[in-house]
């Protein structure tokens, strides 16, 4: 993912779009770059590294005034971080400058014709080639740089999001999108784009989302054009208001995003279910599964497609809607399934997951399982997102917008929206009985408190940390429900303290990974009292047999585990499908305090970005 940023008014564009890159910089951060128009000239200055070394070279390199510019931090795709492939790019004349999220997949030849028309590029990316063929067909056809857009995208193949403006036309950006978001914020005669509304928040609440295959021509004193690419019909502008203050993507104190969403669990969770779970009358309310049921009911599988964390919470999900609504589910990384040609049904459900709903290889197996005839229904945090469009129907998360690369509160959110249409449909097909479906909502809805308990362990982990922060690896284990939370603790220790870090059942640790075990290796168990608890103290006997450091996650008042392990981290007890959403917060706390102790950027590790935040007024989406 790349981050844009564009601004065309009446104010100074250069502090707006630089703290609108700031805030972009979980979507990339290998480069950055800024070109704003002044006094007929385009002013341009990119570098490799973040935004911050982006503004001391701009203090160097140019002026910085200007009522129009557009501003880019960059996550490589087409060519190696450096200050020559940053973007803006110019076109070989100079006079267009662009910026873009994306791939463009036939570069190559595109590039190819070009040079055979004279053309040369000081760079490797596949931007500079769209930037090119724009002032080709603006040049040759003779038309305006709107139109020239227009044709160059149906030329091309792949995605993007763009923003291109001509010097000799400084009354005007030209935008587009197709496969990556791109919002635009409508203030008093000025506007704002960005790739999400976290730029501009604070100067304006209503924006346009623009569609995929849609361009718009933004002008001051005018009203904003939208064109379908592919037929040039107009679209109607639709404005929405946001829903996102500027506490919600500030620090608030904390040292760094993820520590705050960390901390900010109870209450997404809390948020997740408010309106819906309503225990004192044993009703669950989602509107997204009440008027599909027959087609819940009646599904002869569930197929769950996600990527990374999201795909954690969708094997969490697998234990649980198999136990209480005994329907076969398959979890399916969004990425294999689009390509494996796979067998789809009509009476499937797909459930798609995904914190943007952006996540472009979850959305093409949401595409591909439509086409097939299945069922789709979406999980995403992001009103309005792609993901939320495209599905047959859907239920949001209420996290707010998680900013750390390293998701925490999309997985716990998320695995609450999972377990309330597990515990509707069981209730609906009878599965379950009233007295333990009254149980489990009654034991969810103390889920916040005790994940704030569970918090109150961060000094003891901070501690633990302190001891492993040298190791070299660590291993992951758990069975039943928690063996996927093993494998997002080990996820998370990878992503941003950057150990090797495995995910393991607990009974397979004999099937390959007990060789790796001696003094130097720590090892996580998960060994709770929920669920096969006696076997998993027998792996930690055999892990102790050849001296493995063991960190105990364990229920309360454990006494076993507690008498084996080095070190033990108590969470409280609750039902055992609940168990994930208590037994992940060590798990993160660990990975953050070790990411911190190592000097590692948690909130942006190396190499990773996140899609989108975008949030709108609320929906008839449930």
């Amino acid at each position: 993912m790349c981050g844009i940023v564009g601004y065309i008014g009446s104010r100074e564009a250069y502090p707006i779009i630089i703290k609108g890159l700031k805030r972009l910089e979980y979507r990339g951060y290998d480069s950055a770059g800024i070109a704003l128009y002044d006094d007929g000239t385009i002013k341009l200055s990119k570098t490799k590294g973040k935004v911050e070394d982006l503004e001391s070279k701009v203090q160097n390199e140019i002026s910085t005034q200007g009522t129009l510019g557009i501003g880019h931090t960059r996550w490589a795709t087409h060519g190696v971080p450096n200050d020559t492939n940053s973007h803006p790019h110019y076109s070989n004349s100079g006079d267009l400058v662009i910026i873009h999220n994306g791939i463009i997949e036939n570069y190559e030849s595109l590039k190819n014709e070009l040079e055979k028309r004279g053309y040369s590029f000081k760079s490797d990316t596949d931007t500079e080639v769209l930037i090119n063929l724009i002032e080709e067909i603006k040049k040759n056809s003779k038309v305006k740089l709107g139109k020239a857009v227009q044709i160059a995208l149906n030329q091309v193949v792949g995605a993007y999001a763009i923003a291109v403006f001509d010097k000799n036309k400084p009354n005007e950006i030209v935008v587009a999108r197709l496969g990556s978001p791109l919002a635009i914020g409508i203030g008093e005669d000025e506007y704002f784009i960005a790739s999400d509304a976290t730029p501009f928040i604070e100067y304006t609440n209503n924006a346009i989302y623009l569609e995929d295959e849609e361009m718009a021509v933004v002008r001051r004193h005018k009203k904003i054009k939208i064109r379908k690419i592919k037929d040039d019909s107009l679209v109607s502008p639709y404005i929405q208001e946001l829903q996102l203050n500027l506490e919600q993507i500030e620090k608030g104190g904390f040292d760094h995003f993820m520590l705050k969403e960390i901390y900010e669990q109870p209450h997404a969770i809390r948020d997740t279910y408010r309106g819906r779970l309503l225990s004192d009358q044993a009703i669950i309310k989602m509107a997204g599964v009440e008027d599909n049921m027959k087609t819940f009911l009646n599904a002869n599988r569930i197929i769950i497609v996600a990527c990374g964390t999201s795909w954690h919470a969708g094997l969490v999900a697998e234990y649980i809607f198999e136990n209480l609504v005994r329907i076969p589910v398959e979890v399916e990384y969004a990425s294999e399934f689009r390509y494996r040609n796979p067998v789809i049904n009509n009476n499937d459900v797909v459930i798609a997951i995904s914190q943007s709903g952006e996540t472009a290889d979850t959305l093409a197996a949401i595409k591909l399982a439509k086409a097939s005839g299945a069922f789709v229904f979406g999980v995403c945090n992001v009103v309005g997102s792609s993901i939320a469009r495209e599905t047959d129907a859907g239920a949001y998360t209420h996290a707010g917008p998680e900013i750390g690369v390293a998701s925490t509160k999309a997985f716990t959110t998320q695995i609450t929206v999972l377990t309330l249409i597990a515990l509707r449909l069981a209730r609906a097909k009878g599965t379950l009985t009233s007295s333990d479906y009254r149980k489990h909502l009654i034991e969810l809805e103390m889920i916040p408190e005790k994940v704030e308990h569970t918090l109150s362990s961060d000094t003891l982990v901070k501690s633990i940390a302190d001891i492993y922060k040298s190791a070299q690896n660590f291993l992951y284990l758990g069975r039943n429900y928690n063996f996927p939370v093993a494998l997002e603790g080990a996820l998370k220790l990878k992503e941003i303290s950057y150990i090797h870090a495995e995910g393991y059942p607990a009974a397979e640790m004999k099937h390959g990974p007990i060789a790796l075990i001696d003094e130097n290796m720590p090892i996580v168990v998960i060994a709770t009292k929920k669920g096969h608890y006696e076997k998993v103290v027998s792996n930690i006997e055999e892990i102790k047999a050849r001296k493995g450091k063991i960190i105990g996650i364990v229920t309360e008042g454990d006494t076993s585990v507690k008498n084996l392990a080095d070190h033990v981290i108590e969470v409280p007890e609750t039902l055992e499908c609940l168990v994930p959403l208590l037994t992940t917060i060590p798990l993160q706390l660990l990975s953050y305090h070790i990411a911190v102790m190592l000097d590692k950027n948690v909130d942006q590790p190396r190499n990773l970005a996140k899609s989108c935040l975008l949030y709108t007024s609320p929906s008839p989406r449930d």
